[in-house]
């Protein structure tokens, strides 16, 4: 697929937002574009907009000129530019098409890191940071962010096209690809042991899965709420008995690690390392510790 040149119009009121550092360098992944005098902002009004807002669940994010949460999809590529997602998947992630005029607007967005990308069927994709943007079908509301995490892949994107959320962030695509996922033993005071991700985040089981068999209940919302630890590459152990490591198919198609059978996740309201914000929440997450049970209880 080809990148190609876009005019972007530019909010003024809000064009200072612009000089966010951004993590997509332009000149790599996107083409130079023309900047359209904010006096002419208004000709792109029927088209394409791309507007940086903070939601409460994943903060900075881009929405389109409804204010519809936008996305990207991590088995797209950004350098060069391109799109993975057709057939079925085009239909639950609609992607953002460029206007015929090839102008949009673009408000607490550098015009510099929007281009776009041709699909295989011809039509024009709206890029940022090199990354194809994306709508998610089941966000029925401005301010829905039900796509989050899905799979694992989908992810909000920020106004310099990297993923938005606190624990999301990756490295550019010239980077070297993200590590493999790490189960490690810790501990929390007040708690007492748990389990932690490769990121240091806490890992908690769902009392409504099952372990036996293996199931997660946890989709849609819920998993954008508690994000499912997915396994990429080889699952890497700290003071865990890998005979109580395993992995469960969920809806989407990814694998889901389990301890002691039960499906882990971590909480989108745990903002760093050592933080347990999610313990006991509705009665029915719990830290999960090395042995496969909640903190604080004896194995079954």
């Amino acid at each position: 697929m080809r990148r190609s040149r876009l005019i972007v119009s530019v909010t003024t009121a809000v064009a200072g937002l612009a000089l966010l550092s951004a993590c997509g360098q332009a000149t790599e992944t996107t083409a130079p574009l023309a900047v359209q005098p904010a006096a002419n902002a208004a000709a792109a009004d029927s088209g394409v907009k791309l507007t940086a807002v903070e939601l409460p669940t994943i903060g900075q994010v881009l929405t389109d000129k409804d204010g519809f949460t936008l996305y990207r999809f991590d088995k797209d590529t950004a350098k060069p530019p391109k799109s993975n997602c057709d057939g079925q998947c085009a239909t639950t992630w609609p992607p953002v098409i460029a206007p015929a005029t090839g102008e949009v607007e673009v408000q607490g967005v550098d015009p510099s890191v929007v281009g776009k990308v041709t699909r295989t069927d011809g039509t024009e994709q709206v890029t940022v940071g090199g990354w194809a943007v994306y709508k998610y079908s089941k966000d029925t509301q401005p301010g829905d962010a039900k796509g989050q995490a899905v799979g694992g892949t989908w992810f909000g994107v920020t106004p310099t096209g990297t993923k938005a959320g606190a624990l999301a962030e990756a490295p550019s695509s010239d980077a070297p690809a993200a590590e493999n996922t790490k189960i490690s033993a810790g501990e929390i005071a007040g708690i007492g042991p748990i389990l932690t991700d490769q990121n240091g985040r806490t890992l908690y089981l769902f009392q409504k899965d099952t372990k036996k068999p293996s199931k997660s209940n946890c989709e849609g919302a819920c998993a954008t709420t508690w994000p499912p630890v997915i396994a990429k590459g080889e699952v890497q152990l700290e003071g865990v008995d890998k005979k109580l490591v395993g992995t469960v198919k969920r809806a989407d198609g990814s694998d889901q690690v389990t301890v002691g059978g039960w499906p882990v996740y971590t909480y989108s309201k745990d903002t760093a390392p050592g933080q347990a914000n999610g313990q006991g929440v509705g009665g029915t997450w719990f830290t999960i510790e090395s042995r496969g049970c909640k903190s604080g209880t004896n194995p079954a």
